[in-house]
C-alpha cells in the first residue's frame, strides 16, 4: 500500500506544478516554467527509481558489473571470482563483461563509491541525466523554432513514460540507454551552440560528447554528424574549406574519445572483445535473444511512445520538409528521426529503445504539430475536430506516463528475497571466500553480498575439491516450494527469511 500512497501524493504535487509551469510561461516566465517542468519530472523520476530491489532486464548485470569496477575500474567484471568453469560467451554467467560500453558502467560505479553499493546509487546517474535532458530538449527546440515548441517539447520529455522506466531500471537496456539518450541530444545542443557562436571549444565538446555517446551504447551515436553537417549549412556563415576543417576536427576528437577503449580491450580481452564485436554485428543480420520483430515494428512502436497522432505529426512534417529542402532545420530534425527509424527496421533484432536517441526530436516534432494546430485553429473548417486533436495530443503521452510508471498501483517495491539478501550479507560480511549454490537470484545475490552465487549446485566432487581450496560454502533451500538441496549436512544453518535458509555445507559425511 505504501507505494500506493506514495505514486498518489507523486501525482498530486506534480500537477499543480506543471499548470503552475503553464502558469508561468503564459506571463512570459519561461525559465521558471522550463524549471517547474524540470522539478516536476525530476520527482517522477524519483518515484519510479526508488524499487529497492534490482530489476531483472538488464539492470541487474549493470549493477553487478559496476559494483565490481570500483574496485578495479579498468577490469569489467561480472562473476570477480568465477570459482566454477564459465563460457566468455555468455554474458550472464562469464568472468570479463564487455558485452556493453564502459561510460554508463563506470558513472554508476562512481556513484555507489560515494553513496554506497544500493538501487538508489546506481540509479541517481540516470535521474540527473535524463532531468538535464529536459532542459536540454527545449534549448534545442526554442533553436530550430520557438519558445512554445521547446516549452511543450521539454513537457512531453518530462513525463515520457519509457524514459522515466528506464532512468528507474525497470525495462531492457535501461542506464545504457539513458546515458546514450543524453550524450547525443547533448552532442547537437553543443554543435548548435558552436555554430552560434563560432568558438571551436563548442565543436570539441560536441566531439567529446559524441565520443562518450559511442562509450555509451557504440556507432549509433554517429546519428550527430549529419545533424552537424546540416547545422552547418543551415548557418551559411562558414566557408566550404572551414566547414571541412572542422569537420575533421570534429571526427578526430570523436576517434580520440571513443577509441583506447576498444584499443584496450583487444589488446587485454581478446577473445571476449572478438566475441562481443561478432555479436554485435549479428543485431543486424540475426534476431538474437528472442527479439526479432517485423520490419515495421519501430514504426508501429512510435504509437505507443509517442502517441498516436505522432502519425499525422509525421505525414505533416515530412510534406512540408519535402516542399522546402532549403529549410535546414526541419531537414535536421527529420533526419534525426528518420535514420534511425529505417536503419533498426533493416536490423534483425529490434527492442523498443533501439531508437530511442531520436526521441527529442519526435518530441519537438509533435511540439511543433501541436504549435501549428493551435496557431492555425480558427482557419480550419471543423474547428472542433481540431480542439480534440489539441487536447487528446497531450492527454495521450500523459495517460501512457502513467501506465508505465504506475502511481496508482499497488506493487512490491521492497520485495522479501531482497530483505533475506541484505540478511545474508550482515550474517556473513566478515567472512572470505564465501559461495552460495541453489541461489534463486545468484546476479543479485552477488551484488547485496561479497561472495559469489550459482543457480544450481554441482556435484560433491565438485564442493569437495572447492572446499580443500578454503572456500566456505552455503546453500540455499527453499522452504516454501521445498526446493531442498541434500548435497550438505543438516547443521550451521543461516536463517534469513521465513522461507530461506542457508547451510554451511562441512563436507562429505
Amino acid at each position: 500500500m505504501e507505494n500506493l500512497y506514495y505514486g498518489i501524493i507523486t501525482i498530486f504535487i506534480c500537477i499543480p506544478g506543471y499548470y503552475y509551469a503553464y502558469r508561468q510561461y503564459s506571463r512570459s516566465n519561461i525559465m521558471v516554467a522550463l524549471l517547474l517542468i524540470m522539478l516536476c519530472g525530476l520527482l517522477l523520476r524519483i518515484y519510479t527509481a526508488t524499487d529497492f530491489y534490482l530489476h531483472a532486464w538488464d539492470e541487474r548485470y549493470h549493477a553487478l558489473v559496476a559494483k565490481n569496477l570500483i574496485n578495479d575500474p579498468l577490469k569489467p567484471m561480472l562473476y570477480n571470482n568465477p570459482v566454477l568453469p564459465f563460457d566468455y560467451r555468455n554474458w550472464t554467467a562469464n568472468h570479463i563483461w564487455i558485452h556493453k560500453q564502459p561510460i554508463p558502467l563506470w558513472t554508476m560505479a562512481l556513484s555507489m563509491s560515494l553513496f554506497g553499493v544500493n538501487e538508489i546509487a546506481l540509479r541517481l546517474p540516470s535521474v540527473i541525466l535524463t532531468t538535464l535532458g529536459i532542459g536540454i530538449t527545449f534549448y534545442i527546440g526554442r533553436y530550430f523554432f520557438n519558445s512554445r515548441v521547446g516549452i511543450i517539447a521539454a513537457f512531453l520529455f518530462s513525463i515520457h513514460g519509457l524514459i522515466i522506466e528506464l532512468t528507474a531500471g525497470r525495462v531492457a537496456t535501461d542506464h545504457t540507454d539513458v546515458f546514450f539518450l543524453f550524450f547525443v541530444q547533448l552532442s547537437v545542443l553543443l554543435a548548435i551552440r558552436y555554430f552560434q557562436s563560432k568558438r571551436a571549444v563548442f565543436n570539441i565538446l560536441c566531439g567529446i560528447s559524441t565520443g562518450l555517446a559511442i562509450l555509451s551504447k557504440w556507432l549509433p551515436a554517429l546519428i550527430v554528424l549529419p545533424v552537424w553537417l546540416l547545422l552547418a549549412l543551415d548557418t551559411q556563415s562558414f566557408s566550404r574549406k572551414k566547414i571541412i576543417l572542422n569537420f575533421f576536427i570534429l571526427l578526430v576528437v570523436i576517434a580520440l574519445i571513443s577509441m583506447p577503449w576498444q584499443w584496450y580491450i583487444f589488446n587485454e580481452f581478446p577473445k571476449e572483445a572478438l566475441w562481443e564485436s561478432s555479436f554485435n554485428l549479428k543485431h543486424i543480420t540475426e534476431a538474437l535473444e528472442n527479439h526479432g520483430k517485423p520490419f515495421y515494428y519501430h514504426f508501429d512502436k512510435i504509437r505507443i511512445l509517442y502517441g498516436e497522432f505522432i502519425y499525422l505529426a509525421l505525414i505533416w512534417f515530412f510534406w512540408k520538409t519535402i516542399r522546402q529542402l532549403k529549410n535546414f532545420r526541419r531537414l535536421i530534425l527529420l533526419t534525426w528521426i528518420i535514420i534511425p527509424l529505417i536503419f533498426f527496421s533493416i536490423a534483425k533484432t529490434k527492442m523498443q529503445a533501439y531508437t530511442l536517441f531520436a526521441a527529442p526530436a519526435f518530441f519537438i516534432l509533435a511540439a511543433l504539430f501541436w504549435d501549428f494546430l493551435f496557431i492555425y485553429r480558427n482557419r480550419f473548417r471543423y474547428k472542433m475536430l481540431i480542439s480534440i486533436i489539441l487536447i487528446l495530443a497531450i492527454a495521450f503521452p500523459i495517460i501512457y506516463s502513467i501506465e508505465r510508471t504506475k502511481p496508482f498501483t499497488i506493487r512490491e517495491r521492497n520485495p522479501q528475497w531482497t530483505k533475506e539478501l541484505r540478511t545474508l550479507n550482515e550474517q556473513i560480511k566478515e567472512k572470505k571466500n564465501i559461495v552460495v549454490f541453489n541461489s534463486e537470484h545468484p546476479i543479485e545475490t552477488m551484488f547485496y553480498t561479497d561472495c559469489a552465487a550459482y543457480s544450481t549446485t554441482p556435484d560433491s566432487s565438485a564442493l569437495c575439491s572447492l572446499h580443500e581450496k578454503g572456500y566456505e560454502i552455503y546453500i540455499r533451500n527453499d522452504l516454501k516450494t521445498e526446493r531442498i538441496n541434500n548435497h550438505h549436512q543438516k547443521s550451521d544453518l543461516l536463517i534469513t527469511g521465513p522461507h530461506t535458509q542457508y547451510v554451511r555445507w562441512r563436507g562429505k559425511e
